[in-house]
């Protein structure tokens, strides 16, 4: 792709970016209902949807240093939403795992955030549901090639 094409395609592509913050921005207001902060929050979605990790990878995942996520990891073991479990074939590698019932709250987290935007597209015609369906399939192969 050519520098002046990219460039033709800079004003959509700040559009979307503008757009998604704002959607994750309102969406993240019901999430003040687990009483947990975004950060910690995202962690466990990583462990929850991701599996269990490393703290390093956990670290990486979350673009944050070890220390910070050491901090994270204490506060949801302390609240009963992960454990540290040891590797069965290498006891000096620890894995954090996400409890029952920390996978309880990010599945009900996720549900009260998919009902907000549900609400939101309960609002817009049959037409421009379809034509979102259709531009989020896009997005979805878009951030799969990304990775």
């Amino acid at each position: 792709m050519s520098k002046e094409s990219i460039s033709n395609l800079l004003p959509l592509a700040e559009r979307l970016h503008s757009t998604s913050i704002r959607l994750l921005r309102r969406v993240r207001k019901v999430d003040e209902l687990t009483g947990l902060s975004p950060s910690t929050l995202s962690a466990m979605s990583v462990l929850v949807f991701g599996g269990p990790c490393s703290l390093g990878d956990l670290a990486r995942a979350e673009q944050v240093r070890a220390p910070t996520m050491t901090r994270i990891v204490g506060e949801l073991e302390s609240a009963g939403y992960v454990k540290r479990v040891a590797s069965k074939s290498d006891r000096r590698v620890v894995q954090i795992r996400a409890t029952p019932k920390g996978i309880r709250l990010l599945k009900q987290g996720r549900s009260r955030r998919a009902q907000l935007v549900a609400e939101w597209l309960d609002a817009l015609s049959v037409r421009d549901r379809k034509k979102v369906e259709e531009a989020v399939t896009i997005l979805e192969r878009v951030v799969q090639a990304a990775q």
